[in-house]
């Protein structure tokens, strides 16, 4: 098995072995690792690109456990990031929801903010960069047309007061203005805490900063859509929400609060494909229960059912239709496992093939062993397959007296379906590698 790719930098190597070797998704460098799933992403491009446009976009990613979400979503945020969009992402947990009562919504939106990237700041904690961008352009603005930034803030962000919470939106920001122009830290630390959803009562928000409104559990999805807008006057081309472990809404045993948040997807879904957002999207990441089940799921609520239920057509004649609304992911194949334990071979030895502690056939044995002893599940759900793997890796690595045939018992069951690599597939994994290094990841 050839490699011609180039060489990792040794903190980018480590930074990918030990998110795999524990089982999440590295931040970086996943166009080293990343097989398959080429229709996928095309498809996610084309949602980029809508978002980009002015657009929105909605779709539910899912997969079993482990079988490469997180992964995905992720790898559709860097490429996000890199066609000039802002990105925040979460899990839900039951601490966070979309929607509850009890401060559950309210950590989501906190946590998203956390996490809020743009290119300069893929790992987070960009809302300050982004606002004092948007101040800086104000300001340049203001002198060529020879008038106050407080006037070109209030022109930029009029259209804001349009929705929910929009004019203490066009407040908070022109109070960061103030204190920026002022030296005032404190008035712009309270600023970008209001917009981070920082602020537990409203009377704290009025005397900090003359607003009659805080992020609260009701109101997160009206703030998202500011967001979106703002993110949009400050020059960035949109914002793409990630939120994973949908299938923590599934788990909600109480049937009201577990129906107000599929309320709440359900109005998500008809902004986006009604045109009512503008320059935002949406991916949520879950199980096939959190979707299908009809008990539970979101196919449990009529309403989300049939906007989300699958092409007839496709599903009769065994294919899949990456423009729908849940987008599936498929199980990878025995071809494209092979490529991908090439691929985490060539990373653990920092991209340097002579120092590949494996030779090819053990690539094969070893998915044979994963066959024998897993079964066709580690196809569906290749995560146990990766950590293993790496765990063989690291444990040859660490003592080089040991033999990997001693380790992995030889099986047949590979040897006919992947004798030599088909040229195709060889194609095929270098086309997806130069797409995801044209967006420098």
């Amino acid at each position: 098995m050839t490699n011609d790719k180039k060489k990792l930098r040794s903190r980018e190597r480590d930074a990918i072995i030990r998110s795999l070797a524990a089982g999440v998704t590295p931040r970086t460098g996943l166009q080293h690792i990343q097989v398959g799933r080429i229709r996928e992403v095309e498809a996610l491009l084309k949602d980029i690109e809508s978002i980009s446009n002015g657009g929105s976009a909605f779709r539910l990613i899912i997969g079993d456990f482990g079988s490469g979400k997180s992964f995905f979503l992720q790898l559709v945020r860097s490429i996000a990031l890199e066609k000039g969009l802002v990105t925040i992402h979460a899990d839900l947990a039951p601490d966070r929801r979309l929607r509850s009562s009890k401060g559950q919504a309210r950590n989501l939106y906190a946590e998203l903010m956390v996490n809020l990237s743009t290119r300069t700041k893929p790992s987070g904690n960009g809302l300050t960069s982004i606002v004092e961008r948007f101040i800086t352009q104000a300001r340049k603005d203001a002198d060529n047309l020879d008038t106050t930034v407080e006037l070109i803030i209030h022109e930029k962000l009029n259209h804001l007061s349009e929705l929910v919470g929009g004019y203490d939106y066009a407040k908070v920001i022109s109070c960061y203005w103030q204190g920026y122009e002022t030296d005032n830290e404190k008035l712009k630390s309270d600023a970008i805490r209001w917009l981070r959803g920082e602020f537990s009562t409203k009377t704290e928000a009025r005397q900090a900063l003359g607003v009659r409104n805080i992020v609260d559990d009701a109101n997160v999805y009206d703030h998202l859509k500011l967001l979106s807008l703002f993110v949009q006057e400050a020059g960035y081309k949109g914002l793409l929400i990630n939120i994973d472990e949908m299938v923590n809404l599934y788990k909600i045993a109480n049937t009201p609060s577990r129906t107000a948040n599929y309320e709440q997807i359900l109005r998500i879904l008809n902004d986006c494909l009604q045109g009512s957002a503008e320059h935002i999207g949406f991916l949520f990441g879950g199980t096939p229960d959190f979707l299908t089940d009809p008990r539970k799921g979101l196919y449990s609520y009529e309403a989300l059912k049939s906007r989300l239920a699958e092409n007839s057509f496709a599903s009769k004649v065994g294919v899949i239709d990456y423009s729908a609304v849940s987008l599936y992911l498929s199980s990878l194949t025995p071809e494209e496992m092979y490529v991908l334990l090439g691929n985490l071979r060539h990373v653990f030895a920092g991209g340097e093939p002579h120092k590949y502690i494996l030779p090819d056939k053990a690539l094969k044995v070893f998915l044979s062993h994963c066959s024998k002893n897993i079964g066709d599940s580690y196809f569906r759900t290749p995560r146990n397959t990766i950590k293993a793997f790496i765990d063989l890796l690291s444990l040859l690595e660490q003592n080089p007296e040991l033999k990997w045939n001693e380790l992995i018992t030889e099986v047949k069951v590979f040897e006919e379906i992947i004798t030599d690599m088909p040229d195709a597939l060889l194609q095929h994994d270098e086309e997806i590698e130069e797409q995801l290094s044209s967006f420098k990841l």
